[in-house]
């Protein structure tokens, strides 16, 4: 599962999640990819199942990078537990997602098996995607 090994905090605040992607909204490294239509967090198991889903349906072949990390902590409280006496303890980590963000990309495989293991990725995630291909992307035969 993807969590950072040291964070300089232990606990974060909320925050707001405003606009669109200003940055990692583009293909940087492989022809295609899936890119969010909407905000989220998405925790460390969601991406890992998504990740899974590709490397299965790719058999390995090709190659796929994960352009999220989830690098904020978000506490909980314990169950039965009454108001007040502090900030719950750290429980998982999260990726901050904005609509236009790239969430994975890959290389190194045709077109059509691309597109499936794209769609099987974003089954496991909560957003809106859609399949981006790179500009200059021409199908070798």
């Amino acid at each position: 599962m993807l969590q950072p090994k040291k964070t300089k905090f232990r606990k974060q605040q909320k925050g707001k999640m405003k606009g669109n992607s200003g940055r990692g909204h583009e293909l940087a490294f492989g022809s295609f990819g899936i890119k969010t239509m909407q905000q989220a967090w998405l925790t460390g198991r969601q991406i890992e199942a998504a990740r899974q889903a590709v490397t299965r349906y790719m058999k390995r072949e090709g190659q796929i990078w994960i352009r999220i990390f989830p690098d904020k902590p978000v506490t909980k409280k314990p169950a039965e537990v009454r108001m007040g006496k502090g900030k719950g303890a750290p429980e998982y980590f999260v990726a901050r997602i904005t609509p236009g963000r790239i969430l994975f990309e890959a290389e190194g495989v045709p077109l059509q098996v691309a597109k499936e293991a794209m769609r099987l990725a974003a089954q496991k995630l909560p957003v809106i995607t859609k399949f981006v291909v790179r500009r200059d992307f021409t199908e070798e035969n």
